[in-house]
C-alpha cells in the first residue's frame, strides 16, 4: 500500500487516486472525482484489504450496481474442506462480488488463506465464529484481548471485510429484554456475543474496545460490516425496539469509524414484510448518516423452507431498488441444512436477478440497456444472443436444447402461434401460417 495513505476512505480525503479507485470508476462507468467526493462521505466504500492481492476491487455503496455476497464455509457437521473451495470456484466463476467464510471448525485458517488466495472476489468474514476452534477452549473463557486478536489474524490472511455485532452492547440488551420477542437473538454472531455477555456479565467486547478494533481496520485497511444482532428472525419482530435500538447505535459507531477513515457497511435485516421494507431502508440510511446497506434478504414470508431463495429475492428486489447496496444471498437449504452446490446455484441467480431488478428500479446507470438488448433479441428471435444475455446462460440453454420445437425460431410452449413470429412477419407484410 502507499504510504501516503492508510485506508482507501484516508486516499480520498487526502485527494489520491488508488488503482483500486481507477478500477471501479472503470467498472461503474462514474466520473473519478464523483467516486472520490462519496468515499470522503462514507457512501461508497471499496473493500480491500492490502494483503489480497489476487482482488479484483468492487465499489459498494450510492450510485453503484447493487453488490452480491455469497456464504460459504466449513463446519462441523460438513467439513469437506475440498468440497467447499470448489463451490468457492463456482461462486467466482458466477461473478458473485464477494464470498463470506462463516466457517466455524477444523482448518479454518487453512480455509480462509486459500480462499484470499485464490479469490478475485472480496472476501468477508465472521471472526467471533473462529473463536472457539482458534483457541480450542470455551466461549466463556475467552478474554476481551483474544477476541481481538482473531480480528487481527482474520486481517493478516487479508480478509476485506468482518461483521462485529458492535452494537448489541449492555444498553441494547436492556431494550431486548424489555421487549419481548417471538424469536429472540437469531444471528448466530449476536447470540454468541450476548451469551458471553451474560456469562462474564461484561460489556460487549467489540463495542468496549472498538477504537482498538479500529486501529486493526487500519492496519490492514478492512471495511468493518457492523452486524445486526438483533435482525429480526420472522416478520412478526420486524421494526422492533430492539432492532431500532441497535441500528442507532450502529449510527453513532459509523461516525467514530468514519474520523479514523475505516470504511463501514451496516447490515439490516433479515425477516420482515414486504410493506416494512422501504421504511427500513430510509431508516438505516437516515440513522447510520448514508453508509452503504447490506441486507439478508429481506425474507418476506416465514412460511417457505425449501424456497426461501425467493422469498429473500422478493425483499431483496424492494430493498435495492429502495437503497439496499449490497445483498446476501439465501439458497433454498436456508433454515434447513448446509447448502450444497446446486442450492447455491440457485441462490446466486435468485439474489443476481434480485439486486438487477433492484438496479433497474434506483435507476443505476446503464442497468436498463442490458434489458433492452433482450428485449431486442427476443422480437428477432435470435436465440444465441437470449442466451449469452441470461442471467445463467447454462440452464437457457439446457431448457432450449431439451425440448425442440417444430419449427426452429420458435418455442415448444407456442409454435407457430408464436407472437413474435407472427408480429414479425404482419409488420413485413408477410403471410402467416398458423396450422
Amino acid at each position: 500500500m502507499n504510504k501516503k495513505y492508510t485506508t482507501q476512505m484516508n486516499a480520498a480525503k487526502k485527494g489520491i487516486i488508488t488503482n483500486e479507485m481507477l478500477e471501479v470508476a472503470r467498472k461503474e462507468n462514474i466520473n473519478i472525482d464523483e467516486l472520490i467526493e462519496k468515499m470522503k462521505r462514507g457512501v461508497i466504500v471499496i473493500p480491500c484489504n492490502k494483503n489480497h492481492a489476487s482482488i479484483s476491487p468492487e465499489g459498494i455503496g450510492s450510485g453503484l450496481r447493487t453488490k452480491i455476497n455469497v456464504n460459504l464455509g466449513i463446519s462441523k457437521d460438513s467439513s469437506d474442506f475440498e468440497k467447499e473451495i470448489r463451490k468457492v470456484k463456482k461462486a467466482i466463476e458466477m461473478e458473485a462480488e464477494a464470498i463470506m467464510d462463516l466457517s466455524s471448525f477444523g482448518k479454518t485458517r487453512e480455509f480462509r488463506k486459500e480462499l484470499v488466495d485464490i479469490s478475485s472476489a472480496m472476501i468477508g468474514t465472521v471472526p467471533i465464529y473462529d473463536l472457539v476452534g482458534y483457541y480450542d477452549k470455551d466461549l466463556k473463557d475467552i478474554t476481551a484481548k483474544e477476541f481481538l486478536n482473531v480480528v487481527e489474524e482474520h486481517g493478516k490472511n487479508g480478509v476485506d471485510f468482518i461483521t462485529i455485532h458492535a452494537g448489541l452492547n449492555k444498553e441494547t440488551i436492556k431494550v431486548f429484554k424489555r421487549n419481548k420477542r417471538l424469536n429472540n437473538i437469531v444471528s448466530r454472531g449476536g447470540s454468541l456475543t450476548y451469551l458471553w455477555m451474560q456469562i462474564n456479565n461484561k460489556e460487549n467486547p467489540y463495542y468496549e474496545y472498538f477504537d482498538e478494533l479500529l486501529d486493526i481496520c487500519v492496519k490492514y485497511d478492512i471495511t468493518l460490516s457492523l452486524g445486526d444482532a438483533c435482525r429480526p428472525g420472522s416478520v412478526n419482530d420486524a421494526t422492533d425496539a430492539s432492532q431500532i435500538k441497535e441500528l442507532m447505535v450502529l449510527g453513532e459507531l459509523t461516525l467514530r469509524a468514519w474520523e479514523k477513515d475505516v470504511q463501514v457497511i451496516v447490515e439490516g435485516p433479515g425477516h420482515m414484510a414486504i410493506d416494512e421494507i422501504e421504511s427500513n431502508m430510509l431508516l438505516e440510511k437516515k440513522l447510520c448518516h448514508g453508509a452503504p446497506f447490506y441486507v439478508l434478504g429481506p425474507i418476506v414470508t416465514d412460511v417457505a423452507p425449501g424456497y426461501d431463495h425467493i422469498t429473500s429475492a422478493i425483499g431483496g428486489a424492494i430493498a435495492a431498488s429502495k437503497g439496499a447496496d449490497f445483498l446476501c444471498y439465501v439458497t433454498p437449504a436456508e433454515h434447513l441444512r448446509l447448502p450444497n452446490e446446486e442450492d447455491m446455484i440457485e441462490g446466486i441467480i435468485a439474489v443476481k436477478i434480485a439486486a438487477h431488478a433492484g438496479d433497474i428500479g434506483k435507476k443505476i446507470k446503464n442497468a436498463k440497456e442490458w434489458d433492452y438488448k433482450m428485449s431486442v433479441a427476443r422480437q428477432n428471435l435470435d436465440w444465441e444472443t437470449m442466451f449469452s444475455l441470461s442471467i445463467y446462460e447454462e440452464k437457457a440453454r439446457r431448457y432450449r436444447k431439451e425440448s425442440k420445437p417444430e419449427i426452429e425460431d420458435t418455442c415448444t410452449m407456442c409454435g407457430k402461434m408464436c407472437s413474435m413470429r407472427n408480429m414479425n412477419k404482419i409488420m413485413k407484410g408477410e403471410e402467416v401460417d398458423i396450422l
